[in-house]
């Protein structure tokens, strides 16, 4: 029997990027859609991104319990940008940095121009930064585990590359030699926070899932 495992977003990628990490394992892998009564927002009040991750996981696991079954897990993710100048922001706050109007494309402009700005007396080897991303998954109102991936790299002076999303124009990584705006996907995904929580969530899938079925 499949364990049917709800993804707390309406981001396809996400969706497809899970569907085929777990193609080969019983699990059905549902987007909101397959929510009767749809997925209900979240407010993030969370002080760090697990928190944040736990928040959508228990609203998304209550609904799919009511909407799916009982046993249904359901998966969110939280991630976002730490600064060590600036103490660790923007942090949670990564996204509507500089406010939550406009278009996506707008405010990622509109964040990376508030963090130069709050950079631009810092020396290049005091700018060292990294990405996390925290999954978690949760059943009803208990979580089941949380997976974590992160990279550690610097702010540039500048925006450098045309990929990529969010803070990738400026985030320097070392061992790529690039801006994470410079990588193609296929590399991007190979040492990304988010490339590495998903590839420890698989690992800890395959631990807890039936054996024998994958």
């Amino acid at each position: 029997m499949r364990q049917r495992l709800l993804v707390a977003s309406h981001n396809l990628r996400k969706l497809e990027e899970l569907r085929r990490l777990c193609a080969e394992l019983p699990l059905e892998v549902l987007g909101p859609e397959s929510l009767p009564e749809g997925l209900p927002e979240v407010e993030e009040t969370g002080v760090n991104f697990l928190q944040n991750a736990g928040l959508k996981a228990f609203s998304a696991a209550a609904a799919a319990a009511s909407q799916l079954g009982p046993d249904a897990w359901a998966l969110a993710d939280d991630s976002g940008l730490e600064v060590d100048a600036l103490d660790g922001e923007p942090g949670v706050r990564s996204a509507r940095y500089a406010g939550a109007d406009g278009s996506r494309e707008q405010r990622d402009a509109a964040n990376i121009a508030r963090l130069l700005a709050r950079l631009r007396d810092v020396p290049p080897e005091a700018r060292t930064a990294r990405f996390i991303c925290v999954i978690a998954v949760a059943r009803r109102d208990e979580i089941l585990f949380a997976v974590e991936g992160r990279v550690e790299g610097r702010i540039l002076p500048e925006p450098e590359g045309s990929g990529g999303f969010g803070y990738d124009p400026v985030f320097y990584h070392e061992a790529s030699g690039r801006s994470f705006a410079s990588l193609s996907a296929q590399e991007k995904a190979a040492v990304s926070h988010r490339g590495l929580a998903v590839a420890r969530l698989r690992r800890v899938l395959e631990s807890v899932l039936p054996a024998g079925t994958h």
